[in-house]
């Protein structure tokens, strides 16, 4: 699996709405194990900083921004697809150099 975050407002419902479709999702057995780093970008802004967004949620998958703004159900499962999905990792390919 590839390593996910999430970059989410406490205050954004649009956030709020995001993080009940992935705890719905994390109760499948495909997502289950996934992890998911989460931060709150006004309690961790030297974070939210160095990473290339606007809007919330955002989510990256692998180092690499895959989801941007309000989301819907099917978007957030495309994240946690994506997440699942075999193959080398991008960032571990970089790491091997």
């Amino acid at each position: 699996m590839k390593p996910v975050k999430l970059f989410y407002l406490k205050s954004c419902p649009y956030c709020v709405k995001a993080l009940s479709y992935m705890d719905e999702l994390k109760k499948r057995e495909a997502y289950g194990s996934l992890e998911i780093e989460m931060i709150e970008e006004s309690e961790e802004p030297d974070v939210a900083d160095r990473y290339d967004y606007y809007y919330v949620p955002t989510c990256y998958v692998d180092g690499v921004k895959v989801h941007e703004g309000a989301a819907t159900f099917e978007e957030m499962e495309a994240v946690f697809k994506k997440a699942v999905e075999q193959g080398p990792s991008p960032l571990k390919q970089l790491e091997n150099h």
